[in-house]
């Protein structure tokens, strides 16, 4: 049965809207563990713009569970992680301009730079997940010429389709899932996914964990975040 790791990024969004101490994303994470959130994801980007360094070393006292720092392949975030030590580390491309993550991070194209990071990485005892698109030659370059742990599946661009071509969305993401995991490697999935578009992927064996964020968060504000992310266990194990 699928795992969901919960990422309050969006919480620190909302308190450095107003560039406030609250909503804090410790204490939501917390909360989040209590009701059934079985890992916890932080991006923690160069410029600081939600999460701050202050918030993963208090998360990496304070998570029960997992804690799963997203982070750019740069010198700077490696030496933190070394540092912090979060259980997983995944390694994701970075732009500055971005709102949010807008692609799977392009293993093929810097092999020798990824397989440094994830190298570092690993023998500081951290374990290595890439975020990539459904792509077979990405998955295999994860594998064979990284030697990652795991792959987290990019499933933005399945959520943002309609009609056939969600459908056909789907079906990469299928075949994506069943390569990695005939590879060794442990999947996950995550990106744009929400309380109704995971519907085709729950049940999956597959899939070790769902990454999931916004959708939490947005419902979170209108109900709390002990019910919202309850709601979605609930979807998950179903």
């Amino acid at each position: 049965m699928a795992k969901l790791a919960v990422n309050v990024d969006h919480v620190a969004t909302l308190r450095e809207a107003r560039r406030a101490i609250e909503p804090d994303p410790v204490i939501a994470a917390a909360l989040a563990e209590i009701s059934g959130a079985e890992g916890i994801v932080v991006h923690l980007r160069a410029d600081e713009r939600h999460i701050k360094k202050r918030d993963l070393r208090l998360l990496r006292q304070t998570v029960k569970t997992s804690l799963n720092l997203e982070m750019a392949v740069s010198s700077e975030m490696i030496n933190i992680a070394l540092d912090v030590k979060p259980d997983i580390a995944t390694l994701v491309p970075e732009s500055r301009e971005e709102v949010t993550t807008e692609g799977g991070l392009d293993v093929v194209g810097q092999i020798d730079i990824v397989a440094q990071a994830a190298k570092r990485l690993q023998k500081g005892g951290i374990l290595v997940s890439l975020f990539i698109d459904p792509e077979p030659d990405q998955i295999k370059a994860a594998k064979e010429k990284i030697g990652a742990d795991m792959v987290e599946i990019h499933t933005g661009i399945y959520c943002d389709a309609k009609g056939k071509k969600r459908k056909q969305e789907l079906k990469r993401l299928l075949e994506a899932i069943d390569a990695a995991y005939s590879l060794g490697l442990i999947v996950k999935a995550g990106h744009g996914l929400n309380y109704f578009n995971i519907q085709p992927l729950v049940g999956i064996k597959e899939i070790y964990e769902f990454s999931i964020g916004h959708s939490i968060v947005a419902r979170a504000v209108l109900v709390g975040i002990e019910r919202a992310v309850k709601e979605m266990v609930e979807i998950i194990q179903e």
